[in-house]
Parts: C-alpha cells; sequence; structure tokens
C-alpha cells in the first residue's frame, strides 16, 4: 500500500479511540471505576484466549474467569447492547465519516464479540503507546513510513499474544485501523485498513505457528 501526501501528519495521540480510552482510564469520577471493571474482564478474556484458544467463549466462562469479581450484572455492563461507554458508541458520537466507517465495520450484536474487539485494544495499547514514542522522538514523517510504524508495533504485539490476534478472524485492533485511516488523511476507506492489517495479522500468526 503506498500513496503520496503533501497534508501535514496526523496527531495519532488524538484519535477517538485515544480519547475514549484516555477519558475512562484517567478520570478519576466513577468511569474510571467501569474502567477498572473493563480490565478485570480484559484480563480475563486475555487469559481465556490465550490458555484454550479452541475453546468457544461464553459469558459464563468470562464471568467465571473474572471471578471473584466478575458477575452476570457486571458483565453486560462492559459488554453488549446496553454497556456503559463502549468504545463502538464513541466512533458513533464522533460522527465523522471515517469514524462511521469504524462504527460499521466493528458493530457487534454479539457481546463476547464486543469485548473481545475492546480486548484487542487494552491488550495492543502499550505497543501502540511505544511506537507513539518512537514516532515523536523521530519527527515528521512521510505516511509511508508511519504505516510502517503502525504495522511493525502491531505484529510485534501479535508476536506475544497470536491467539488473541486470531480471535475474531483476525480482526485487528480498532485503534491500529484508526490510525492508519487517519495517516491515509481520509483515503483509505475502514475495510480497506482493516482487511490489509487482517492479513498481515494472518501472516504472522501462521507464519509463527
Amino acid at each position: 500500500m503506498s500513496m503520496t501526501t503533501l497534508t501535514p501528519p496526523p496527531d495519532l495521540g488524538s484519535t477517538v479511540v485515544s480519547r475514549w480510552h484516555r477519558r475512562l482510564s484517567a478520570n478519576k469520577t466513577a468511569k474510571r471505576s467501569h474502567w477498572r471493571t473493563k480490565t478485570v474482564y480484559f484480563r480475563a478474556v486475555a487469559g481465556l484466549v490465550a490458555s484454550a484458544p479452541a475453546a468457544q467463549l461464553t459469558w459464563k466462562s468470562i464471568v467465571e474467569a473474572a471471578a471473584p469479581h466478575g458477575s452476570r450484572s457486571t458483565f453486560y455492563e462492559v459488554a453488549g447492547a446496553h454497556a456503559r461507554h463502549p468504545l463502538n458508541e464513541a466512533f458513533v458520537d464522533d460522527g465523522r465519516t471515517d469514524s462511521i466507517q469504524l462504527a460499521l465495520y466493528y458493530r457487534r450484536t454479539d457481546a463476547v464479540a464486543q469485548l473481545l474487539d475492546e480486548c484487542k485494544v487494552w491488550s495492543y495499547w502499550p505497543y501502540r503507546e511505544r511506537m507513539l514514542d518512537a514516532v515523536g522522538a523521530a519527527g515528521p514523517l512521510p505516511p509511508d513510513a508511519l504505516q510502517a510504524e503502525v504495522t511493525g508495533s502491531l505484529l510485534k504485539w501479535a508476536k506475544v499474544n497470536p491467539h488473541l490476534a486470531a480471535a475474531l478472524n483476525y480482526a485487528p485492533p480498532a485503534c491500529a485501523v484508526e490510525d492508519l485511516m487517519l495517516i491515509w488523511n481520509g483515503r483509505l476507506a475502514a475495510v480497506r485498513a482493516a482487511n490489509h492489517l487482517t492479513d498481515l495479522l494472518s501472516e504472522q500468526v501462521r507464519r509463527a505457528a
């Protein structure tokens, strides 16, 4: 994937996903408590996928893995149609064309799948932060170089978390798709960006198996 552009470099630190993550994880109010609850379930999901990748995830198995803090009520606070502060809602609320594309791409009718999408973002986040630090230290970079940084950090994450990367047919973390779209300034549709990253994840995981 190669394009040329004269547009200014994007601010990857102020994406929709960045703002969602910061609003919940850095908030000292009840939202911070909700993020802690989300994190309990993210860890449970990541642990289940890593230890038994062939097993079917259900809300019951996730709640059991989240013990002693898991319960049906808290599960449906963090996942499902009535979840509080879901990531996909942040895309809808943003309202821009790229965000609506992402909302449609990551729209899930299944609560477990929705939780998996957010778990991937949570798990990948430290790799993304290191990537942003490296990009910031390097100074202005052209889109091709920025894309290489994004894909490089994503493949590092997949190498450490192959089963999580493979979940949901290798769907990439939504933040990586959004980063790629922002890098190309609206000239890369969500489906194309996601498919590109899915192919890279699939190749990485299968090559390492």
